[in-house]
């Protein structure tokens, strides 16, 4: 398959995350952002996924990249951190964005401290994956791809 074939995944990654390596790998497993990326362009790869990375610290830019990626992206896997519990800002630029998405947390949110267990964005993704550490970016991809019909 040419590359120009490949569907286009957009991985946004959001606070904190390019911290994993120093965060407890009880809770986030032993690897770095840019291993965890390594993985997860594996994981497309084998999927006939072109997978395109973008992480900030900076919720403004988290928006502005969102409010880019028409014509660019086919879909997208998400990665908020922290700001999946808390801002509505990033869920309307999602909203805008208007693409499949699949929301991941390497850690299971749905079980761990009380604030952490509502996602803002969950109602506009086609689901969410949590607790699963990096195969949770598989199962992501797995589910874009069936959404692109690939």
């Amino acid at each position: 398959m040419s590359t120009a074939a490949l569907h286009r995944v957009e991985i946004m990654h959001g606070v904190n995350l390019d911290q994993l390596h120093r965060r407890p790998a009880a809770h986030y497993g032993p690897l770095s952002l840019p291993e965890l990326e390594r993985v997860i362009a594996d994981f497309a790869s084998e999927l006939g996924l072109q997978a395109r990375f973008f992480h900030t610290n900076a919720e403004h830019e988290f928006i502005e990249h969102l409010h880019r990626l028409e014509g660019m992206a086919d879909a997208i896997v998400v990665n908020p951190g922290a700001w999946a519990h808390t801002s509505r800002a990033i869920r309307d630029a999602l909203e805008i964005a208007n693409l499949p998405t699949v929301e991941v947390h390497l850690s299971d949110i749905k079980n761990r401290e009380e604030w952490r267990r509502h996602s803002v964005i969950e109602e506009l993704c086609v689901t969410s994956v949590s607790g699963k550490g990096p195969d949770g970016y598989r199962e992501a991809l797995q589910r874009i791809a069936r959404e692109l019909g690939t």
